[in-house]
């Protein structure tokens, strides 16, 4: 008979979750994952399989985190131009809480061109973060909040760019004030 798990895989998916966003796929080790995750190496390829299928799980936890954080902020906004401000302000404050910076942007610049299952998965995801700031846009065209001037396609893929951008800088040493500033003037797009 099988012995079950002495682990819950979602908890021990997240430890190494966000070892993979603190310290890049390269540079985490089986043995740092071991570490983190607090199960054995053995457990590890039973459950995961190998330090990628585990780090394609990882991802696709993030994302799935993510796009729950974003969608609630959404929810929680009668106003389009607030909903994506306060996405924005969810990615820069999200730092005190989690690893600074991005795990799918840190997998584009580690990984994309090395991988190019990761190079597709990574471009779903920025495609549909874009396409979310797309149907925010097209829904403050709706109801009167935007201009009809506005090219949804285009504006989404500019917000995502500063989204991006805001990622990285999270991981520099700009203030808190600087960084809210350059959220201030992309969002002038909307205006």
């Amino acid at each position: 008979m099988a012995r079950s798990k002495e682990f819950d895989e979602t908890v021990v998916l997240k430890k190494a979750m966000e070892l993979f966003w603190e310290q890049g796929y390269e540079k985490t080790s089986m043995q740092d994952l071991v570490d983190r995750m607090g199960i054995h190496r053995r457990s590890i390829y039973d459950t995961f399989g190998d330090k990628r299928s585990l780090f394609l799980a990882a991802l696709d936890a993030y994302e799935k985190f993510i796009t729950h954080e974003m969608e609630t902020i959404i929810r929680q906004k009668d106003s389009v131009h607030a909903a994506i401000r306060d996405v924005f302000l969810f990615i820069l404050r999200s730092s005190d809480q989690y690893p600074k910076g991005c795990l799918s942007v840190n997998a584009a610049v580690e990984l994309s061109l090395l991988d190019q299952e990761i190079d597709r998965l990574v471009t779903a995801m920025f495609n549909r973060t874009e396409g979310m700031f797309e149907d925010l846009i097209r829904h403050g065209q709706q109801n009167g909040e935007l201009s009809d001037e506005i090219d949804p396609v285009q504006t989404a893929r500019f917000l995502h760019n500063n989204l991006i951008g805001l990622r990285v800088l999270i991981k520099t040493n700009y203030s808190q004030k600087e960084l809210e500033s350059i959220i201030t003037l992309a969002l002038k797009v909307l205006d």
